[in-house]
This record gives C-alpha cells, sequence and structure tokens, in this order.
C-alpha cells in the first residue's frame, strides 16, 4: 500500500471559486460607483465636452449651427498675444504667492510647534482664513485697499508716510497687492500641511541631535527637513496648480484689471467665453491650460518616484 505524503496530496479547490471571485469584482465596482458617478458626470464629462468644444466655431447667439474647424481655435491662440501675456502674469503670480506663501507658513508651523502658551487659540486664529470664502476674502481686502477710507492708506497717512495710493488700481501696484491677497488666503492649508509633518518627526532624534551638540539650524537642516520634505514638495506642487487656476479671488479684487495687469488666464478664458460668447475659443485655452498642468504634474510625480525608488 502507498502512503501518499501531505506535500503529494492534491489541493482541492473549493467548488464555484472563480464564480465568488468574480462576484466579489463586481461588488466592489458597486461600492466604488457612487464615488465614482460624480467625478466622471462633474469632472469626466465637462472636461471631454471642453475638448470637443474646443474644435469648433461655438459661439453664443449665432442662429447658424456650429461647424467643426479642427485646430483653427489652436492656431488662432499660438498668435494670440493678449493670452500667452495672461499666461505669463498667470505664473508670475503663481510663483509669487506659492514660494512666499511657503517660507512664511513655515515659519508659522514651526512656531505653532512649540510648546507654548496659548498654542490652541494661536492655531485656532492660523486657520481663519481657510473657514472664509473667497468672495468674502476678496471683499474684505476690498475694503483693506480702499483708496479714501482703507485702513491701510489710513495707516500710512497717520504714519506721516505720505497720502497712500490706489492700490487695486495701480499699473505697478496691482498685481503686487493681489499677490499679497493670494499669501495671505492660502498659508493655512500649507501651515496645516507643514504642522503634521512637523509632528509626525520623532522628539528623540532632536533631543539626540541636541545631546550631540547640535545647534537649532543644524537640527533643522538634518533632522527636521529631511522628514518634512515630503510634505513640503507635495503642498508645493499642490500649491502651484490651485494659485494658477485662481478665478475668484482675483475676480472679485480686480476683474483682471488695471489695462490686464491681473489678467490670469482663467480670468482671460472667462471673458472669452463669457463676455465675448467664444465658447470654442475660450475652450481651447483651457485644454493648453490642462496640458500645460498635466505636464507639470507628470514631471513631478516622475521625479517623486524616481527619488523613492532611489530611497
Amino acid at each position: 500500500m502507498t502512503l501518499v505524503t501531505e506535500a503529494e496530496r492534491p489541493v482541492r479547490r473549493a467548488p464555484g471559486g472563480k464564480g465568488r471571485r468574480r462576484v466579489m469584482d463586481h461588488g466592489a465596482w458597486f461600492l466604488v460607483l457612487p464615488a465614482l458617478i460624480p467625478i466622471l458626470v462633474l469632472s469626466v464629462g465637462p472636461l471631454l465636452y471642453g475638448i470637443l468644444l474646443s474644435f469648433t466655431d461655438a459661439q453664443s447667439g449665432r442662429t447658424q449651427p456650429t461647424q467643426w474647424i479642427g485646430a483653427l481655435n489652436f492656431r488662432d491662440l499660438l498668435h494670440d498675444t493678449l493670452f500667452w501675456e495672461s499666461f505669463r502674469i498667470g505664473l508670475v503670480w503663481a510663483v509669487g504667492v506659492t514660494v512666499p506663501q511657503f517660507l512664511l507658513a513655515l515659519g508659522l508651523a514651526l512656531l505653532l510647534n512649540e510648546d507654548l502658551r496659548l498654542r490652541w487659540l494661536a492655531r485656532a486664529l492660523a486657520i481663519v482664513p481657510w473657514a472664509m470664502p473667497e468672495v468674502v476674502v476678496g471683499v474684505m481686502w476690498r475694503l483693506v485697499y480702499n483708496p479714501d477710507a482703507g485702513i491701510l492708506n489710513e495707516t500710512i497717512r497717520d504714519l506721516g508716510l505720505g497720502d497712500g495710493r490706489d492700490w487695486l488700481s495701480g499699473l505697478g501696484t496691482a498685481l503686487p497687492a493681489v499677490i499679497v491677497v493670494g499669501i495671505w488666503a492660502g498659508m493655512p492649508t500649507t501651515t496645516v500641511a507643514l504642522l503634521a509633518g512637523l509632528q509626525n518627526t520623532p522628539r528623540e532624534l532632536h533631543e539626540a541631535a541636541a545631546v550631540d551638540g547640535a545647534g537649532a539650524w543644524r537640527r533643522f537642516r538634518t533632522v527636521t527637513w529631511p522628514a518634512l520634505r515630503p510634505v513640503a514638495l507635495s503642498i508645493t506642487a499642490l500649491n502651484l496648480i490651485w494659485n494658477f487656476n485662481s478665478f475668484a479671488l482675483v475676480y472679485v479684487l480686480t476683474s483682471g484689471g488695471p489695462g490686464g495687469r491681473t489678467r490670469l488666464p482663467m480670468l482671460f478664458a472667462y471673458e472669452e467665453a463669457f463676455r465675448y460668447g467664444q465658447f470654442g475659443y475660450a475652450a481651447a485655452m483651457g485644454c493648453v491650460m490642462v496640458a500645460v498642468i498635466s505636464i507639470l504634474l507628470a514631471l513631478f510625480l516622475a521625479g517623486r518616484l524616481k527619488g523613492g525608488d532611489e530611497a
């Protein structure tokens, strides 16, 4: 009689294994659908429609049917100096807001991470701009910049530094004034992200570095920043995208003026679509902006993945 060992014993599979796995896969898709449908309807659908619209001569108020014109809108866009000027302003705005915003938020996060008195109150006050809608922020800062009764000009007059100026209407002051508002409005998001990264850094590393005689700057450079770098890179990339796509804040403050000095690409596309009725041309602008942002995001993700592999 031949004995069969456990290793040689044939494995019996449960009946209907593949069918059960297929049912589980369908169940997983069924659970994902409530979150997937809004994304398809509200994001993917309008994006595809906008791409389709960019290849037509769609206009508002015309009686003739919309015609397919191919890449004509994109060809005209290449020679549109006003659009590329708005693109340059958008880059200046995005970088001008993101970089100071990060530096100030980093300093504030380091301060809020210390064991200070009334730290809870300081943390609550730090996120106040985050709780305010962009339209409210814009209206509030318009009052601050008011040339006649604004608190900024009143302070300048009280200090004897001059009579003040119309900050949002001056050709040389409008964009810097709007950038200041963008920095103030976006600081809470960056501060909270960096503060979360700081609190995930083990205190034992700081204590060990202090025992070894490392000063505050050296501890930050060798302990804090390496642990904080992934969060810093992620929030900076997101802030660049968010700031480049800004619309409501700048629209409320200046509506793109004066003389187009604060006309961001989104504002330019909005004017072409809803002021001049050129829906096809505005859709082509949107496609270009989506393409540029997608390329920048792909480069960032590729760099992150490469850095993760090397680590």
